[in-house]
């Protein structure tokens, strides 16, 4: 990845325009940009859902599979939770004014078997800032049997790839909790991300050591000790708990940006990309089921990602009410505002643009 990107700054109107309106929001509102007491009863629903399963595994109350089974489906529920309504906010410092209390919920990662840097430099560093430029932002970026983004490579078992992505997106915190973290640890430390962030590779790679012995001990290790279950029947349903969560989290990540109506901007040779940071978020960014209010609950308010990406900085609990300021100064500014009503029609969007991407290209994708 080339760190000589720039963005187009003649013309930062819209932004500062609609930062203005927002800051006037807050100010006109009375209310702090952070988390409140909403996240506090957030923060204790999610642990319970991941926690309280798991307490009853433990106790040996039910020896049937399929009872067991669903024990572990709900701790992937509260996975997920933990992860996009609790960590995310934390990791973007917006889960609470206090930095300490910032510090300990992105420690939350590690309760689903992730790495609370890696997190921050591949989605707060790469994502946020080089949204769908393809060989920058490392979510567009997967094994090379998917193909996420118009200018990547295309290989022939890509024409399936709309049947069987699904089933990848599955393994997502299995990866992470295994193998992912040491080799993207090992990528960002060759990048210089860690001198950026004043750390080390050695300290982290320790760090990083400690964090998977911690979960592999407390989420696996003990129901293999103290579950009256074949050890098979306990991995199978470790196993199912991660494929719970990680498919619930790409199922809202996915969307998100990955769809026909999105964006991939190339820069020009010069590095320099043609719209200014802000019009290319717009660009390259959806929301959906924006008037669900149950399902924006539980996904942190990530289904207005349009808010999000333009004021990471701002805690989720406000960007419903943010979202008609950011939708109308897109439509002045004449910016589009990416949004799909229903989170099936934000899936079925995906779903064709899978397809779409694993058709052989007529053109050279240098080209495109």
């Amino acid at each position: 990845m080339s760190n000589t990107l720039r963005f187009n700054t003649a013309n930062r109107s819209f932004y500062l325009t609609a930062k203005k309106r927002v800051d006037e929001y807050f100010r006109t509102n009375n209310i702090s940009r952070y988390g409140n007491y909403k996240m506090v009863i957030k923060t204790i629903f999610m642990f319970t859902l991941y926690l309280s399963p798991f307490v009853l595994l433990l106790l040996n109350l039910t020896d049937n599979f399929w009872i067991q089974s669903l024990l572990w489906v709900l701790m992937g529920f509260g996975m997920s939770g933990i992860g996009l309504s609790v960590m995310h906010d934390a990791n973007h410092g917006t889960y609470a004014r206090n930095a300490k209390l910032n510090a300990l919920m992105c420690r939350s990662m590690n309760f689903i078997g992730g790495s609370s840097i890696n997190w921050q430099l591949q989605h707060n560093t790469l994502h946020h800032t080089y949204t769908n430029i393809h060989d920058h932002d490392e979510d567009i970026a997967p094994l090379g049997f998917l193909r996420f983004d118009p200018h990547a490579e295309y290989k022939k078992i890509h024409k399936y790839q709309f049947l069987y992505a699904w089933f990848f997106y599955g393994l997502m915190t299995m990866m992470w909790a295994t193998t992912k973290d040491f080799s993207q640890l090992k990528r960002y430390n060759r990048m210089g991300l860690l001198t950026v962030r004043k750390t080390t590779y050695k300290k982290q790679l320790m760090l990083l050591v400690l964090n998977k012995m911690f979960y592999l001990g407390f989420s696996l290790g003990l129901p293999l000790v103290l579950m009256n279950a074949p050890w098979y029947l306990v991995i199978a349903g470790w196993a199912i708990m991660h494929f719970t969560c990680g498919m619930i989290l790409a199922l809202i990540f996915q969307p998100a940006h990955v769809v026909e109506l999105t964006e991939f901007p190339l820069p020009c040779s010069q590095g320099n990309m043609a719209d200014d940071w802000a019009a290319h978020q717009m660009k390259t960014t959806m929301n959906f089921a924006q008037k669900s209010w149950a399902f924006s609950w539980f996904v942190g308010g990530l289904n207005f990602q349009v808010e999000h990406h333009l004021f990471p900085n701002i805690c989720h609990i406000h960007y419903k009410d943010l979202a008609p300021i950011i939708r109308e100064t897109a439509r002045e500014f004449n910016l589009p505002y990416h949004s799909k009503k229903t989170f099936i029609g934000a899936l079925a969007s995906h779903a064709r643009l899978l397809y779409a991407l694993g058709r052989e290209p007529q053109v050279s994708t240098a080209m495109a």
